[in-house]
């Protein structure tokens, strides 16, 4: 049973009687003793964006996420004191609204009798969210946000799927430095770096300067610019990237920002040896709003569907299954795990009792991972850290893996060929 303001009216358009919608808002708008799921079950909570500027890939975390309830649900629940109990999903969309979020995740951990949430797609809805999760005292995992900056407050019932973004600018400025050691790119490379101006583009910045200042003598940042999530308008900030002259530009974007600045990117006519927006890149979304201008443009990313593990390739194929599309770039795999961690530590912790199954949680290891290292678990702060891969886009829809080494199906174009 999913609640709703959605499914609610959804019910009203086809036609089912008023006598039953009123019944379904009862339902909705319930107190704790009326919300408590029966006693089969176990009630899991789901906030995340599934309209708004983050809705796509809100969405493809929530069809992560139920595919994993309907895999450990098909298989008989999570036992608890030798007893199977299914999984009950309690699903809010928060608009991509930050106030919103908070609000739905309190209530979901306040009045909903849930025993966990999970959510937080974005950086700015997952802050908002991790305050919740202390104040009721309810473990809480956020699928989407990875900013260091949530897990460095002490938060004790906070955790967290995704491996810190600053890996993402660690690991991309050690890609480019690999391909300078082949000689593909001239050491001494300028580099422009775009950034929201987020925890996550802070996060971002500091993982690529951290690598760079053990390297010196391979880059030299010549600009360091942030924006606003939401912009739509690019064009004096990349006037800027194009008189700084930079051999790179890098950025760091949210999907509609990726497509937004991308497109004016190729308006204005600029062209860089390499081009990140970085975990953003081999999307479906910008590869058809943007067709060939996405060619060769890199990402660091928290999952491929290019990962050669057995259990990688088998959650497409279910994942397929399940949505009837395929999964697109990284967003369903870390969700899909963070419920599946949960369940884990719920069945270890052998009692639905908030703080067993934190400290659970603290201790488990999903040793079957779909994501890079094949290992989820929890750094003392509560936020996963495994490796990340770096894509590359390619001509005709293809993506590679390009780095590191042992998991590449490609090799890396460099330089940017296109004109």
């Amino acid at each position: 049973m999913k609640k709703s303001l959605t499914s609610v009216s959804t019910h009203f358009r086809r036609g089912t009687s008023f006598a039953l919608l009123l019944c379904g808002m009862a339902m909705l708008f319930a107190g704790p003793s009326q919300a408590m799921a029966a006693d089969d079950t176990i009630n899991i909570g789901v906030v995340l964006p599934t309209t708004g500027p983050e809705s796509k890939p809100g969405t493809y975390q929530k069809e992560g996420i139920e595919l994993a309830i309907k895999q450990i649900n098909d298989a008989g629940g999570i036992t608890i004191k030798g007893k199977k109990l299914k999984i009950n999903e309690i699903f809010y969309d928060d608009g991509t609204d930050s106030k919103k979020s908070a609000a739905l995740t309190e209530r979901a951990m306040s009045s909903d009798g849930v025993v966990a949430v999970l959510g937080g797609y974005s950086t700015a809805l997952g802050t908002a969210e991790s305050v919740m999760a202390d104040r009721y005292k309810t473990p809480w995992i956020t699928t989407g946000a990875g900013a260091t900056a949530i897990f460095g407050k002490g938060y004790q019932y906070a955790f967290g799927s995704l491996s810190p973004v600053a890996l993402i600018g660690t690991t991309s400025a050690e890609f480019l430095g690999s391909l300078i050691d082949q000689g593909k790119l001239k050491k001494g490379l300028k580099v422009a770096m775009v950034v929201e101006n987020t925890d996550h583009g802070t996060d971002y910045i500091q993982g690529f300067t951290d690598w760079s200042n053990k390297h010196p003598g391979y880059f030299q940042v010549v600009l360091n610019e942030k924006f606003e999530l939401g912009a739509t308008d690019f064009s004096g900030i990349l006037q800027k990237v194009k008189s700084s002259k930079a051999d790179i530009f890098l950025s760091d974007a949210h999907l509609p920002d990726y497509i937004t600045m991308h497109r004016q990117y190729l308006q204005n006519g600029l062209h860089n040896q390499m081009v990140s927006y970085g975990a953003r890149g081999p999307e479906s979304a910008a590869r058809q709003a943007l067709g060939s201008g996405t060619d060769y443009i890199f990402a660091g990313i928290w999952w491929s569907n290019k990962l050669p593990y057995p259990q990688a390739k088998k959650f497409a194929e279910d994942y397929k299954a399940f949505t009837k599309h395929d999964v697109d770039s990284w967003y369903a795999a870390p969700a899909y795990d963070g419920m599946r961690i949960l369940a884990k530590a719920i069945e270890a912790a052998g009692s639905l009792d908030k703080a067993a199954i934190r400290d659970a949680l603290k201790k488990a290891q999903l040793k079957d991972s779909v994501l890079p290292g094949q290992v989820l678990k929890f750094s003392a702060n509560g936020q996963a850290e495994y490796p990340f891969v770096i894509t590359q886009n390619k001509p005709d829809n293809k993506v590679d893996i390009v780095f590191p080494k042992d998991a590449a199906t490609g090799e890396a174009v460099a330089p940017n060929p296109n004109k």
